[in-house]
């Protein structure tokens, strides 16, 4: 007889809900300010700080989805934008590590879309600035962007920037 998965269902349940997903070993909070530019038709939406944490589930579920979505054809948890550490080898040839986002989408029953392209299940993929993803059947875009990092010399005071809203 097999084992029932009580065990397991405690350390993977949030607010009552069984989520569906765990977070890599290599799961860092970004470094770099992300956002997520929603986009309903040429409508732009309120803008979506994605930085603040490791990962976001997004799906139909309010009771535990970091970025709900209504739509529905989106699953209850469709998809995780999913901040990881990973290695990657500099111009001049020496080993360094990054924090990127990727998605995954968690099998969801009408996909993930990135770039109008359905990306494979369960599996993921890097984004990169000004990708856009879609949820289901829904018709509202994600881009993603990222807020212009500040180089060494203008924390040092030789360079005048010019700041955009702090959150």
């Amino acid at each position: 007889m097999g084992t029932s998965g009580a065990l397991t269902e405690d350390t993977n349940t949030f607010r009552g809900v069984v989520i569906k997903y765990n977070e890599p070993p290599e799961a860092k909070k970004p470094n770099a300010r992300w956002r997520l530019y929603p986009f309903k038709g040429d409508e732009a939406l309120q803008v979506l700080y994605v930085h603040r944490q490791s990962a976001y589930l997004i799906g139909r579920d309010h009771k535990i989805a970091d970025i709900p979505v209504d739509h529905p054809s989106c699953s209850k948890q469709h998809a995780v934008l999913q901040f990881r550490s990973m290695p990657f080898t500099r111009d001049d040839g020496t080993k360094a590590r990054r924090i990127m986002p990727y998605i995954i989408d968690l099998g969801s029953g009408n996909g993930t879309f990135l770039n109008e392209q359905k990306i494979e299940p369960q599996r993921y993929i890097e984004l990169k600035e000004k990708d856009m993803l879609k949820f289901g059947f829904s018709t509202r875009e994600y881009v993603v962007m990222k807020e212009r990092e500040i180089t060494e010399e203008e924390l040092a005071g030789g360079v005048e920037t010019k700041h955009e809203d702090s959150d």
